[in-house]
């Protein structure tokens, strides 16, 4: 829960100790618990990495003092980059693919960083070779790379994980969680399955995306709406490990929809279409404990609700369907 309590010295103290927050609409037996992300400063679960992050490269050297970060970024990992660069005394660039959210990129402006797009069409793989090309060209400059940087998943090892079971304890049984670089999955993971080796761990992402082919799976790949989550490029995603996960399940861009203006409607969650993915798949993943299809070492499913929806207004995410799609 968010637990502070006493005045603090800079936003980035406010990182973390997010809300756990029951889905009302899960089952009894098995219920499904979810960390409300945009109780963070920069309002999504990427404040985490960026934190964690760029202290670390500080730490160590990667990033010299007063140097540059330049991100690939869908926006939520730029906003999170962003807040602690401005507190770190860093600047940032960030290169961004042009479909994704406008009101994202506005704020990684509003922080202070410089956003460059990308076309939609070279997708993050583009955006990724864009970023290493300024980089050389900038100095002191250094891509974090959240899509292979070992310190995206130990930020929610060493932060996320630990808070979750602060809060349940030996209830948790399954781990449920959207694989965009599957840093926050793969973190929790980790955590999980030391706490107990037989915590139930599954992937999330909308169908079209590729990451099921990682665990040997044919899939049919096609574009998707839903943001933050999935790919289309499988080889980019260096974080996740096929060894840490029991499934990947995935469900359509309509589905999603439909949970999200729920979510609202039902239980006054103003959250984003991957956190509608994730109390989907973790509704699932309960589901099937309660039938006795999966057995879990505790009675409690964890998710993540990584945003919030208002980042994503200008797209009609509460218009109907076919207007979101367009």
């Amino acid at each position: 829960m968010t637990t502070h309590r006493e005045p603090l010295d800079s936003v980035l103290d406010t990182v973390g100790e997010t809300p756990l927050v029951r889905v009302q609409a899960s089952p009894d037996e098995v219920p499904v618990y979810a960390k409300l992300e945009s109780f963070n400063p920069g309002a999504s679960i990427k404040d985490r990495i960026g934190r964690y992050m760029l202290e670390a490269m500080l730490d160590d050297g990667t990033l010299p003092e007063g140097g540059t970060v330049v991100e690939p970024t869908a926006g939520n990992t730029g906003i999170g980059f962003a807040v602690a660069a401005g507190q770190l005394d860093v600047d940032a660039v960030f290169v961004v693919p042009e479909r994704f959210s406008v009101e994202k990129q506005q704020l990684m402006r509003a922080l202070g960083a410089e956003v460059i797009n990308t076309p939609t069409a070279d997708g993050m793989g583009g955006a990724i070779d864009r970023a290493h090309q300024l980089a050389e060209e900038l100095d002191d400059a250094v891509v974090p790379q959240q899509f292979s940087n070992p310190l995206n998943v130990e930020a929610h090892y060493e932060t996320t994980g630990p808070e979750v079971y602060e809060a349940l304890g030996d209830r948790v049984g399954a781990v449920v969680a959207g694989c965009g670089t599957a840093g926050t999955l793969m973190g929790m993971a980790q955590y999980a399955r030391e706490q107990h080796p037989d915590t139930y761990v599954a992937a999330v992402e909308p169908e079209g995306s590729l990451y099921r082919t990682l665990v040997g799976r044919d899939v049919e790949e096609g574009e998707y709406k839903t943001e933050g989550i999935g790919t289309h490029e499988p080889a980019t995603n260096e974080l996740f490990d096929p060894e840490l996960v029991d499934d990947v399940l995935s469900f359509s861009d309509r589905d999603i929809h439909t949970e999200m203006q729920r979510l609202a409607r039902e239980e006054g969650q103003l959250v984003a279409s991957s956190a509608a993915a994730n109390s989907l798949a973790a509704r699932e993943v309960a589901r099937r404990a309660v039938d006795g299809e999966i057995e879990l070492p505790g009675d409690a499913v964890v998710t993540v609700f990584a945003d919030s929806s208002e980042r994503y207004l200008s797209k009609g995410v509460y218009g109907d369907f076919e207007a979101w799609q367009g």
